[in-house]
Order: C-alpha cells, then structure tokens, then sequence
C-alpha cells in the first residue's frame, strides 16, 4: 500500500503541474496528434471501433495514431505516460485505475455490474461524480466513455446442474492465481485452484481441475470445449473499459472540439458493445455446436451470496460508503 501512495502522490504532483502548465494554451493551427497506447490488438473490438468511428469523427482537429499490442507504452504505465504527458489517450480498466485510487476496486468485484446498460446508468449516474474527478486531480485523466469487455462463466467438465453456490461445493475451478481472483472462486462457492493460463487445457483434459472461468471467446481461442462439457451462465464478472484521454489535451480543446471528442468516444463504446455482444451471440453458438450444454443457474443467489463475502472481507474496505447499495438499485431500475 505504501508503494501505491507514493505512485499515487508522486502522479498528483506531476498530473497538477501539467494541468497548470497547459491552462489557457490555444491550440496551434495544426492538427493535434492523440497517440493511443493499449494492450489490445487491432482485430479486437475496442480497436476496430476506435479506428472505424472515433478517429473520423475527430479527424477535423486532430490525427487519431493508435499503437496496439503494447508496442509504444507497456500494460499498467499507459495511465502514468499520460500524467507525464507523454501520451495522449489509452484504454484503461478499472483494475489498472484501483492501483492508483482504490475505490475503484469496486468495479473489480464479482457481481457489481450486471449488464452493458448497468455499466452505462452506472458510468453516468452522479455517484461516479468524485471518481471521474480524482482521476482527473491525481492522474490527469478524464474519463470520456465505459466499455463492455464481455461476461465470465464457468466452464465445466461434467454434467453436474449448478443452480447454487452450493453446487460448486468440492468443484475444483481454476482461477488466476492473484489474490482477489482467489477470493472470488471461494465467493462463487467452489474450491480455487491457481493453475497457469498455458496450463489450463492440460489440466481439464487430466481432471486436475473440474473447470474454469472465462469469457465465451477465451473458451473458443482455447479450445477448452474439447475437454469440458457444460458452461454455466453465472455471469459473475461484467468486465469493462474506460477510454481515458488527457486532461491537459482536453483542457487545450475549444468547448466544440470538446464536444466533438466525447460524443465521438461515446458512439465509439456504443458501437463496440454491440461488436462485443454479437461476438458473444456467435460464440455462444459456436460452443453448442461443439456439444457444450448451456445452463442458467440462480443469479441471483449467487449475486447474494458473493456481496456478502466481499462486504465481509478487506477487499472492500476501500469502496466508499453506500456505493455498492447505488450500484445494485441502478441496475434494478
């Protein structure tokens, strides 16, 4: 945690100073240059979308240079590179974002978002209000747009039903080895297991585990319906993107070339949410023709029971008060 405050104080200090600096600076009459640095590779939806409607809408202005696949700034230092003002834009998560503010560890949590729409009402609900603002002050980021990365179920060996958390009692799953994606495999009910992601199709062809959790795509990529049988729609990470731009860039923009920008990243993450979800749509059909029986468990016993464990746990001592209570009414409206 220590480190993690230095990081954070150290950005405040640098992200301030770049502010300042760039207060009522015109822009020059070139075109400004919005260099975008992500992980992602250019065939992913986040990338095809970015190229195909945001950098057109903005080509007036600005010239949109995308670097995927990591190649100009690696994962985890694109928000840093921004705060130096040595980039522009990037595609961040809220993982990457609870490094530097904590809070957003709630958007980490198994079974706080429920859906694409619930991410929207969420991102654009006035409870977010302080967070967008803090990533402005501490990273100089402005959070322009929300975007859908997809849903993770589980994917299991076997014809056992799930309808409960009591169901996956005894069930082996594979999850990421870090502790918080530990946690949330005991939260579903089952037994975690860290096994290496290049490990994971041995270990459901051997039974050294019964499953594993991932989004329909990585379970295509894989392969990992040639050595399981069933997917349980548990849905219990809605995982998501946030396209950070620069605060200093943002604050050297005219109010129309402002609103050029977000309405721009805003049909962009619309846009990309569609791809994402027909892409589920596609899989989904794909899996069931290779065999995999598709069930849908108790959500909501599920949801209830993975809130509790995570209200209960350290893990959200950092969220703030009466947040998570927001969080669930919105995605009941």
């Amino acid at each position: 945690m220590s480190m993690n405050m230095t990081r954070r104080a150290l950005l405040a200090v640098t992200a301030a100073a770049s502010v300042a600096f760039s207060a009522g600076v015109a822009l020059a009459e070139d075109k400004i240059k919005l260099r975008l640095s992500a992980v992602n590779n250019e065939a992913d939806a986040r990338a095809v979308t970015m190229t195909e409607i945001f950098a057109p809408a903005v080509a007036g202005f600005a010239e949109f240079e995308p670097h995927w696949s990591g190649t100009l700034f690696k994962q985890g230092t694109e928000l840093e590179a921004i705060a130096r003002g040595n980039l522009e834009m990037s595609i961040t998560s809220a993982q990457e974002l609870s490094e530097f503010i904590p809070a957003f560890s709630i958007f980490t949590a198994g079974y706080v978002m429920q859906s694409p729409e619930h991410q929207v009402a969420v991102f654009n609900d006035a409870l977010m209000d302080p967070l967008k603002k803090q990533v402005e002050d501490e990273l100089g980021v402005k959070l322009l747009a929300v975007m859908y990365l997809g849903k993770r179920q589980v994917n299991l060996r076997g014809d056992k039903k799930i309808m409960t958390p009591a169901d996956l009692d005894g069930v082996k799953l594979r999850m990421p080895g870090s502790e918080a994606w530990q946690f949330l495999g005991k939260a579903l009910g089952a037994s975690p297991v860290p096994i290496a992601y290049t490990e994971l199709y041995t270990a459901l062809q051997t039974g050294a585990v019964d499953g594993q959790d991932n989004p329909l795509p990585n379970d295509v990529n894989m392969k990992f319906y040639e050595v399981t049988d069933q997917i349980v729609l548990t849905s219990h990470l809605v995982d998501l993107n946030y396209i950070a731009f620069s605060k200093k860039v943002w604050d050297s923009l005219t109010p129309e070339q402002q609103d050029t920008v977000q309405k721009a990243a805003l049909a962009t993450a619309e846009a990309e949410t569609k791809m994402q979800l027909a892409n589920e749509e596609k899989d989904r059909a794909f899996l069931e023709e290779k065999g995999l029986v598709f069930n849908t468990p108790d959500v909501a016993a599920f949801r209830k029971h993975v809130q509790e464990a995570y209200l209960s746990s350290d893990l959200s001592k950092n969220w703030p008060e009466g947040m998570l209570e927001k969080i669930n009414a919105l995605g009941e409206q």
